[in-house]
């Protein structure tokens, strides 16, 4: 199996982000890269550097305003007076259907452009909270992480069987218009769309210990790609807003989206539980490919578990989802503890090499 990723992906380096009222070092760091490299290579994964970003095919996913912000953030807020040293929102926008201005969003969710053409302004609008600091280095390094998935979905796409892309910055909280969560593109959106340009129905299955809202949002009113997500609940855990047993698709696409969020302190016997429900419904959905939403984070050691989940669980995983023998693109999510990601992560990966005859 290939294992894409670019170095340019490393140059996100941000100082700071905001979690229970205060700024504090970012979970989210190139160290994370580096430890699933080492890893993933020692199982005998083909280290490959991606080709270069290919714009049309994020904007298959992401509205053209939104990228252009991305593009044109930092240089626009160090212009700004007393600037601190990353791009981040201090004002965010309501909406209200009985008021002026409520946006009649895009069949991915994405909103009409703002109003608003200032830097400040702008922030608000296409960055969703304060763990997406933008430093000089961040629209390559999320281009880059990008430019990995499509070259995993390429890859299955032209033949191969499977392929990991080591995403980095993640992606599955990236809306169509915007950041959150540490993401800025949606890797895992970005490659379901590839994947279709051969494939006609491709299913999403994500056990990150958060619920991929982006990736949820994005496809919500599809009925030729599949979301499934396991996470833990959301009624008090990120992202708080979605992530809900009830959402299950609207319009065209209802009934192809599937969350099965599980209470704090859940272990391995209910995380399996949800994970096999996924991939029988991804199954009677009629997949003939899969993209693979891999974060470590349910892990019981990872600073943001609430989740029981231990290493034993990453490789049962492995072995469900390769035993579906579908064309596959494995996408890393999150993540935060270097040594249970080293745990999980290979077990994992080896896991699903075997069951899926890599």
């Amino acid at each position: 199996m290939k294992l894409f990723f670019s170095q340019t992906q490393l140059d996100h380096r941000p100082t700071q982000y905001g979690v229970h009222g205060k700024l504090v070092t970012p979970l989210e760091n190139p160290n994370r890269a580096e430890t699933l490299v080492g890893g993933l290579g020692a199982l005998g994964l083909s280290l490959a550097t991606p080709p270069a970003a290919d714009r049309a095919a994020i904007a298959r996913v992401h509205a053209g305003d939104y990228l252009d912000f991305l593009a044109s953030a930092y240089q626009r807020f160090r212009e700004l007076p007393n600037v601190g040293p990353e791009v981040l929102p201090n004002v965010h926008p309501y909406f209200s259907t009985a008021r002026p201005y409520a946006p009649e969003m895009q069949a991915n969710g994405a909103r009409p452009q703002p109003r608003t053409t200032g830097i400040l302004g702008q922030t608000g609008w296409y960055i969703g909270d304060l763990s997406c600091a933008m430093t000089a280095g961040t629209y390559e390094a999320a281009l880059a992480s990008a430019a990995s998935a499509i070259a995993a979905a390429r890859a299955v796409r032209s033949g191969e069987t499977a392929a990991f892309a080591l995403c980095r910055p993640p992606g599955h909280h990236a809306y169509a218009d915007r950041a959150s969560g540490f993401c800025f593109l949606n890797n895992a959106a970005i490659a379901a769309e590839t994947l279709r340009e051969r494939y006609a129905k491709v299913a999403i299955i994500d056990f990150d210990t958060h619920h991929g809202d982006g990736t949820q949002t994005i496809f919500y009113a599809r009925n030729d790609i599949f979301f499934g997500s396991v996470h833990t609940d959301p009624s008090a855990y990120y992202p708080h807003f979605l992530g809900y047993a009830d959402e299950i698709g609207t319009g065209a696409g209802e009934g192809c989206n599937r969350n099965r969020p599980l209470a704090f302190g859940s272990g391995d016997d209910d995380f399996l539980a949800a994970i096999a429900q996924l991939i029988d419904e991804a199954v009677r959905f009629g997949a003939e490919a899969l993209v693979i939403s891999a974060g470590w984070d349910a892990h019981r050691q990872d600073p943001l578990s609430r989740l029981e989940v231990t290493t034993d669980a990453y490789p049962a995983v492995g072995t469900m989802l390769g035993e579906l023998k579908l064309p596959s693109v494995i996408i890393q999510e999150g993540g935060y503890s270097l040594a249970a990601v080293s745990e999980a992560a290979p077990a994992f990966v080896e896991a699903f090499m075997t069951a899926h005859g890599d």
